[in-house]
Formats: C-alpha cells, structure tokens, sequence
C-alpha cells in the first residue's frame, strides 16, 4: 500500500483493489498549503475543525466517516475509536477527537487526528496491533513532542510518520519537526514523497519516516 501526505493531517491510502481513503482534508484558506483536489471514496473526520473537515475537497466519496464504530467499505476494516470530549468533568474544553485505524488485508494504519492526551494502556490495547503510526506531533490543539514520543513508545508501531507540525506552507502556530526527532532520539532525516508500505518490508524496530507533503 502508498501512503502520501499532503500537509497538516490529511493522507492519502491507497491500495489496489481497495478503497481509497483520505484523512482530514482541510480547507487551505484556514490551514494554508495548497487546496485539495482528491478523488477517494472514503473520508474519515478527525473532528469539526476547518483543518480537518473540509470533505467537500474530495471528489467521488461514498462514505464520510465522523465518529466511533467499526466499519468495512471496500475491504478496508476500519476501526474509530473516540478520544477526548466525551462529557466527563476532565475533558471540559477539550476536542472531542475520533481516532481511525485501517486494517488492508492484516496491515494496519493508525490515523490518530488531533489527539491531546496519552492514551490510557486499555485504550492503546484497543487499538490492536499497529503497524504505521501517523500522530500528531507540533503541539497546538494535538500532542506535542514530548506526549508524542510517549505514545510512540506505548504503540510501539513499526513505523511511525509525523504530521501536524509547522512547515513554511503552513499558517497555524506549531512546533518544529525537530524537536519530535529529539524527543525520539534521532538527527535530521530525509523526507520521501510517500510511504510504500508491504508486510515482508515492515521493519522489526520502530523506525521514524518523514514524508514531503505533496500538492494537493
């Protein structure tokens, strides 16, 4: 399977013989970067917010995911699971966040949206087994660096690519790629324009991918 990125915290998965699914597409106006111009049939909302909502830049969806439950359109399992908001006294003033993992065929893509919290051990254990992380890591309304390393660690995916960082196309205030690296440990590294992702090509130890965003 490919995974591109497309700035902030919009993706795109695709697979042959599969659905094609794109993540939080955003309005440009409101984030910056280029607008949007997709085809996929599925689309998953992270939540209401014009950095992550902006359905209507996707041509030829069938489906608009935006909340929990489990899902299968076009033989892609899908799994959402609600993060944050949900009207307990501690979440006051938090984002409610729905969280998507897509199973294709036994591999696995955590998308987490705009998560604000390390996630409990029992949530993390619902999330099964993952192979590719996409987490937030640039602070704002989502992780930071730090909160972001840690959740690496309690995932332990096979490969994890950040997203939701400031870049010089971007107008939101986030913090640097770099000081995720540091948090993970690691120098510069070079971006690829996407993620060819196959199960024999899974690497054993959490590798850290970092991914140009391509026009829109």
């Amino acid at each position: 399977m490919e995974i591109t990125w497309y700035g902030h915290s919009c993706f795109r998965l695709t697979e042959r013989n599969y659905a094609t699914v794109v993540t939080d597409p955003f309005d440009h106006k409101a984030v910056g970067y280029d607008s949007l111009k997709l085809k996929a049939e599925l689309v998953t909302i992270s939540h209401d917010a014009p950095g992550h909502n902006n359905s209507d830049a996707v041509k030829g969806a069938t489906h608009i995911l935006t909340g929990a439950g489990e899902f299968e359109i076009g033989d892609v399992f899908i799994t959402a699971v609600q993060t944050g908001g949900n009207g307990a006294k501690k979440n006051k003033g938090k984002t409610r966040n729905t969280l998507y993992v897509f199973d294709y065929d036994g591999i696995t893509v955590a998308h987490l949206g705009d998560m604000e919290e390390v996630p409990t051990q029992s949530e993390v254990e619902a999330l099964g087994t993952v192979n590719v992380l996409l987490v937030p890591v640039g602070g704002g309304s989502s992780l930071n660096a730090a909160k972001a390393a840690e959740v690496v660690s309690l995932i332990e995916p096979n490969i994890v690519v950040p997203m939701h960082y400031s870049t010089p196309d971007t107008k939101l205030k986030l913090d640097s790629l770099n000081k995720f690296l540091k948090e993970m440990g690691l120098g510069k590294i070079d971006a690829q324009p996407s993620l060819k992702v196959t199960r024999s090509g899974l690497p054993d130890e959490t590798k850290v991918v970092v991914l140009d965003y391509q026009k829109g």
